[in-house]
């Protein structure tokens, strides 16, 4: 089984946490898999998941004072990252759930 698609990903950056939803290449379009992920492991096998951006409004317009620094995810290798990561512990593959 492989991870073929990302349907939606929030980064929780107080904790630290990626929670991440997909589909297998056996999933069907009415089904999704949720799974909640440490950065912190993901970065002790070589993924840098996150990636913190500088802050492009830099500005005197008060507009963009509420603009801070932005965090971006690399979707590639957030799927690269899935698959190993199901590889070496299929025991932790989400169940199946419904829309």
């Amino acid at each position: 089984m492989e991870v073929t698609e990302i349907v939606s990903y929030y980064y929780h950056e107080d904790k630290k946490i990626l929670e991440v939803s997909f589909r297998l290449n056996v999933d069907n379009d009415d089904e999704v898999r949720n799974d909640t992920l440490s950065l912190e492991d993901a970065k002790n096998i070589g993924f840098e998941l996150i990636k913190e951006e500088l802050n492009l409004f830099e500005d005197d317009d008060d507009f963009f004072d509420d603009f801070e620094d932005f965090v971006s995810i690399d979707e590639d290798l957030l799927l690269s990252y899935l698959n190993e990561y199901y590889i070496v512990n299929p025991d932790k593959l989400p169940k199946v759930e419904f829309f």
